[in-house]
């Protein structure tokens, strides 16, 4: 038996995961999905100084709290940085870190310099507009490759603004993180904008799996989610 630490992306909550983490405990493993500090049911706690570190913070304590070892840590998204800073911190915990449609960052990369450049931009003049310098505002979940409107209904009642200090602050590692082994999904009926991290996952010699959904597997496509993380971690 495992432990799946399932890390969300920016605007959502450790509850996007409910269609996928039974799948999990029924196959005999452990779940737990948090909701990273200042966002969903911890919004409450948002303030400008949350940042990167503050996430990956949220994680090690978790494990920790639990005694949690035999790890499979799965980041979505800006989930992928938060993996990688706790991979480095919490090595010996972790058993294998995968990167779903996720952020693949070294030392010193943020996650805002890791986007396209015209993604970068939209997320820039967001936080300067309506993020009023601080906040990245919900993007459209059509972007995102959501298509069905009973998902849409689902993820737009409860996405929130995500703090922005999560994309500019860096990366800042020992090396630690490269011991423990990674793999990378990528969502592939989208705009791809993970692309280029799939290919660097790919030169590291990383497995390197697809899905044929859009950017938000853990709701559009569960059980097939699922099905590779369970595959992934018997290797």
């Amino acid at each position: 038996m495992s432990t799946f630490v399932l890390v969300h992306g920016a605007w959502h909550g450790g509850w996007v995961w409910q269609r996928v983490a039974p799948l999990l405990r029924a196959a005999g493993h452990e779940v737990h999905t948090p909701t990273l500090t200042g966002v969903s049911d911890r919004a409450h706690l948002l303030n400008p100084s949350v940042g990167l570190g503050t996430h990956i913070e949220d994680v090690v304590a978790l494990v920790e709290a639990y005694d949690a070892d035999d790890v499979v840590l799965v980041g979505h998204s800006y989930g992928g940085q938060v993996v990688t800073g706790v991979a480095d911190r919490i090595p010996d915990r972790l058993s294998l870190r995968v990167y779903l449609d996720a952020f693949v960052g070294d030392d010193g990369e943020a996650a805002i310099e890791l986007q396209p450049e015209t993604v970068a931009g939209h997320y820039r003049e967001s936080v300067a507009g309506p993020g009023f310098g601080w906040l990245i505002p919900v993007r459209s979940l059509q972007v995102l490759g959501v298509t069905e409107q009973s998902d849409v209904d689902w993820l737009g009642a409860r996405l929130t603004p995500h703090p922005w200090l999560t994309y500019t602050e860096p990366l800042r590692l020992t090396g630690a993180a490269d011991t423990v082994p990674a793999a990378f999904v990528e969502c592939t009926d989208w705009m791809r904008v993970f692309r280029a991290h799939a290919e660097r996952a790919e030169a590291r010699g990383w497995p390197v799996r697809t899905v044929a959904t859009g950017h938000e597997a853990m709701v559009t496509a569960p059980k097939e989610l699922a099905d590779v993380l369970l595959d992934l971690r018997e290797g």
